[in-house]
Formats: C-alpha cells, structure tokens, sequence
C-alpha cells in the first residue's frame, strides 16, 4: 500500500511514526520545494548561485544569456526546499562581491519571517493567525453588484450590524463606485456619502474597524478624523499627491491597490510582460515611498488589484500566483468578490456544444462575441457567490492577510472550515 501525504499533515504522520522530535523540524524543512524568483540579479552573480544550488541539492534555473554573461543582468529561478536555502545562504554569506549581499537580505528575510499584523491610528492591533473578512458597504447608487447598494442611513447600520455579527473584522465604506468604464463623481458627493456613514456606523459600533475606499487624501482625513480607521485606496497614493502626508500624520493605515489609469480607461491598459511580476514590483515601490517617510510595515497593505487594467487571464494569473505578494513583509489583501471574471470564468456558453465560441472564457475575443449575442453569456453578479468563494479558498492557500467580500458570513464560514483542515 501506498498513499500520497499531504503537506499539511506532514508534522502529523511524522509524529506517527514516532519520529524524534527535534528531527521532525529539520524534515520538515525538505519537505517542499518552494520556488523562489530573483530579479535582476549580476549574471555572474546568476552563474555562482546556479553552481550552490546544485551543489546543495536543488536547481536554479536561467536564461541562456547567463552561462556567456551576454547581459549585465537576468532573472532567475530558484529550486529548492527550507534546507537547500539555508546552505546557499550560508555560501553566499562568504561572497561579499556581484551584488550578492543584497541577495542575502532578501534570503534571510525570507527564511526567517515575522509575524504580520495592522496597527491602527488609536493603537489598536490585527491580528492575521486566521483570515480576517472585510465586508463591502457601498453607499452609491450605482455600484457594479446590485445587492450592494445601500440607500439611506437604515440600511447602511442594518447591513453594517450584520456583517459585524457573521464576522466581519473590518467594513469597507465607498462613496463612488470605481467599476471598469465608470465616471468620477465629486469630492462634495463623495464626501456627503461617505461621512455621514463613518459616523453612524462608529456611534452605533464603537469597537468596528471602518475603512474608508478613497483615493482623496482630504477626504480620507476628515473620514479618520469622524472615525475611520484606514484608508483604501485604490491609486495606491498616485491620484493624490497629499495622500502619504496623510498616512504620515494620521497614523493611519493604508491599502495600497495596483491600478493603471482611471476607471474610465484602465481595461484599455492591460499590457504587461509578466503581469505577476510587474504587480509585485509597482506595489513594493509604492510601499518603499511610505517606508522612506518612516511608516513601518504595519501601517501597509497589498492589494493586487484584481479586475483593475487586467484581463481575465491576467487577473487569474494574480490569483494563481498571489504568493508573490504573500511572501513579502506585508499583510495582503485579496478583493475579487463578485468580480467581472468571476462571471467570465463561470459563464455559460450556448455554442458550446458545436465550439463555435467558448473553449477559453477569459479570451477577449470570447467576450466581443458576447456582446454580439454569438454565444458566450457571463454569469451576472447575483450568480458569482461560488466563484468568489473559490477566489477566497485560493487566497487562504497562497497566505492572505483579509479578503473583501459582499458576502461575509459565507466566506468566514468558508475560511474558518478550511483553517481547520489545515491546522487540525
């Protein structure tokens, strides 16, 4: 007999099989191989590291310019577990030349990470040993998902109290709605719509954690001054310049979401070479700017910014590989709930049978037929429930911080059952 165990029972069988305790730890670091990617590493530099990684156990793969040195610089691959990393960084430790100290930062940042968590401007703290659900309260009249809609100060404290109750850690407050093709409304309707919520919601729930989904830094700080507790914006501090003042001063925390362009434009913006990578980057960069002000990881969130100038297939390229951002130093958050690949993934095809259209949901040309009546239907909001639910499982895998959800008690049950397969 034999069976396949899973990675998350490995400590288990380990111990089963009486296995000395000290060693479990030392075999569970080889347990995995966990790809690693470096960019812009000296090609000479490349060559060494290829040459420690085989000579440890793993692999490193590079580009064929490398082996000549043909450009200053390449991306490479690292293959490897806990314990092949650990020998490569105490090899590279003794090489203080070809840029390789900086890739000894990052590697020991990497195998030695520490814990993440948001502390907020009044000095409280999250905390992410489980997923934390933040719950969506539009107060627009026009917002992509109808059940979001939220019209009048009634309905915003009803909705706002039952999402506290199904679990909710933090509820995000929008005033305009940001969906592909959508125009700006103004600072003074934005801010009629958003104030008046902040502060209902933190007279009614003192103990909510309210975050405010703006991009105006005036209007963020007059939401934290009546009670709100971060900022999410979706420009990531690029459509106001004042924003990171805001951060500074306020201390408040702030999501950090990657978009090109506005709303009105962004999808006509989808061109990257590696949508992963070059994500990964903006973000890290934005983040860099607070860094600078002295504004600690605690104060930062990631946000990929999924259907924000992305394609389907680039989007759930975001959601295959949100390790690349999981793996950095901050908390990140996943916000897919209900989303327009959802419904493209999900979509019926009525030419499917005879292939007319639907062998690739995600392909543009798939959805120019839609709009032509040839076949393609995508799933509409009120039908995306289950495909959100998939995003979020995804996300709980690859090590997210929050996901933002319009359904709050489902996803929490989703994420808490799923923790407990995993930690059981």
């Amino acid at each position: 007999m034999l069976y396949e165990v899973n990675q998350d029972a490995l400590r288990y069988e380990m111990e089963h099989l009486g296995v000395y305790k000290p060693s479990v730890e030392i075999m569970l670091g080889k347990g995995k191989i966990v790809p690693l990617k470096l960019l812009h590493v000296r090609t000479p530099a490349a060559n060494i590291i290829k040459q420690e990684m085989l000579a440890a156990g793993g692999d490193c793969a590079t580009p064929g310019t490398a082996i000549t040195c043909a450009v200053p610089h390449v991306d490479i691959l690292l293959l490897g577990n806990q314990k092949h990393y650990k020998t490569l960084l105490y090899k590279l430790k003794q090489m203080p030349y070809f840029g390789i100290p900086s890739i000894v930062t990052e590697l020991e940042r990497y195998l030695t990470p520490a814990p993440k968590y948001t502390r907020l401007a009044d000095g409280r703290v999250l905390r992410y040993d489980s997923v934390q659900v933040m719950g969506i309260l539009n107060v627009t009249p026009d917002s992509f998902y109808a059940g979001s809609r939220l019209t009048g100060m009634d309905a915003v404290l009803a909705r706002a109290e039952t999402m506290l109750t199904d679990g909710a850690t933090v509820l995000d407050i929008g005033g305009e709605s940001t969906r592909p093709g959508s125009d700006p409304v103004t600072e003074e309707e934005e801010r009629a719509r958003v104030l008046p919520a902040v502060e209902a919601i933190k007279k009614k729930f003192p103990e909510a954690v309210i975050s405010i989904d703006t991009y105006r830094a005036a209007l963020a700080r007059e939401a934290l001054q009546r009670g709100g507790d971060m900022i999410n914006d979706i420009s990531a501090m690029t459509a106001d310049e004042m924003m990171p003042d805001v951060v500074e001063t306020t201390k408040a925390p702030i999501i950090l979401m990657h978009r090109k362009g506005v709303s009105k434009n962004m999808q006509q913006q989808c061109e990257y070479k590696n949508v992963v990578q070059e994500v990964t980057e903006y973000l890290l960069a934005q983040a860099a700017i607070l860094r600078e002000k002295q504004i600690g990881k605690d104060k930062v969130i990631l946000d990929p910014g999924i259907g924000f100038a992305k394609n389907d297939e680039q989007n759930l390229r975001l959601m295959q590989n949100l390790n690349a951002l999981t793996v950095q130093p901050y908390p990140v958050l996943m916000a897919a709930s209900r989303k327009t690949t959802v419904g493209n993934v999900l979509g019926r095809e009525a030419a499917a049978f005879n292939g007319a259209v639907g062998t690739d949901a995600g392909n543009p040309i798939c959805l120019a037929l839609a709009e032509e009546g040839n076949g393609f239907i995508p799933l509409p909001p009120e039908e995306r429930l289950e495909g959100t639910l998939a995003v979020t499982a995804a996300a709980v895998y690859a090590g997210a911080s929050l996901v933002r959800v319009h359904d709050v008690k489902e996803n929490v049950r989703l994420i808490r059952m799923l923790e407990a397969i995993r930690k059981v």
